[in-house]
């Protein structure tokens, strides 16, 4: 009998260890946006099968979404902007790819603009391809992708402005420097996408940046996957049909073809493997 309670009292504990930890991955999760297995498992010292398992509950629950290497946080407002971290572990596989067919567009010898985001952060390197570029953008972190290539063939222009958590630079200064310059294309990652609302940011101020890059180019090139569809944040940058290209992925809805194809809108299909029925791990 006494074995057998002690037995059950271990599991007792088993449990309750198991919750503080998940309480406490949450907790991280939510404070920093989006948090990698390894960090975690140097936070709560067990191996990384343990945190996988414990993603699993937390994601099952509802309370986290579970992606490749790690974890990030829920977006519950359309006025809500994730930062670069909880971004860039999304969907990374579609935006490699949409990236690489993004690069297919430029020409040598032009100037292109990159607006701020992960998906564009991503074509910045498929850039250092293209021999003779001028690049125009409000990223910091594109900018550095391109400062680090040392080419004396690229140029990279960087606005000035105010730094917003998803690293793009916005305000009066970037959209008076914008204004000032003319570039063939822009290159535009979106928080959001729909008939209805257009291209959509859940920052105001962003917004108004972006519109300045949309007047600044002859053409523009959004760069959204297929999960951006039917999302719509705060505030429109421009209407669905402004755009001259959609860069996605094949994950996109046939209701959103429809809605491209409507709007007269091209789009650019990159081929990215279905993971939709696929768990990290199985």
């Amino acid at each position: 009998m006494q074995e057998g309670k002690v037995r059950e009292l271990g599991s007792r504990s088993t449990r309750a260890l198991a919750r503080e930890r998940q309480e406490r991955i949450l907790a991280e999760v939510r404070r920093r946006g989006a948090v990698r297995v390894s960090e975690l498992t140097a936070l709560c010292n067990v191996s990384d099968m343990t945190i996988r398992r414990d993603l699993d509950v937390l994601d099952a629950a509802g309370l986290l979404e579970k992606v490749h290497g790690g974890a990030t946080a829920l977006d519950q407002r359309s006025s809500d902007e994730p930062g670069f971290e909880a971004k860039s572990h999304r969907e990374i596989e579609a935006k490699q790819a949409m990236a690489a067919a993004a690069a297919t567009l430029i020409r040598p010898g032009t100037a292109i603009a990159i607006t701020a985001g992960t998906t564009t952060w991503h074509l910045a390197h498929e850039v250092l391809d293209v021999p003779d570029l001028i690049v125009v953008t409000n990223s910091i972190r594109v900018a550095e992708v391109l400062h680090q290539s040392a080419r004396a063939d690229l140029t990279v222009v960087l606005t000035g402005g105010v730094r917003t958590p998803s690293d793009a630079l916005v305000g009066p200064v970037a959209v008076g420097s914008l204004r000032s310059l003319h570039v063939d294309q822009v290159f535009m990652g979106v928080h959001g996408m729909s008939g209805t609302a257009g291209y959509t940011t859940p920052n105001l101020v962003e917004a108004e940046t972006n519109r300045a890059f949309v007047e600044s180019g002859q053409r523009l090139v959004i760069l959204a996957d297929h999960t951006k569809w039917g999302l719509r944040a705060l505030s429109t940058i421009v209407p669905l049909a402004d755009a001259d290209v959609v860069v996605t992925d094949t994950g996109i809805s046939h209701q959103a073809r429809e809605a491209f194809h409507g709007a007269g809108v091209e789009l650019l299909l990159a081929p990215v493997e279905d993971r939709s029925h696929r768990r990290e791990g199985h």
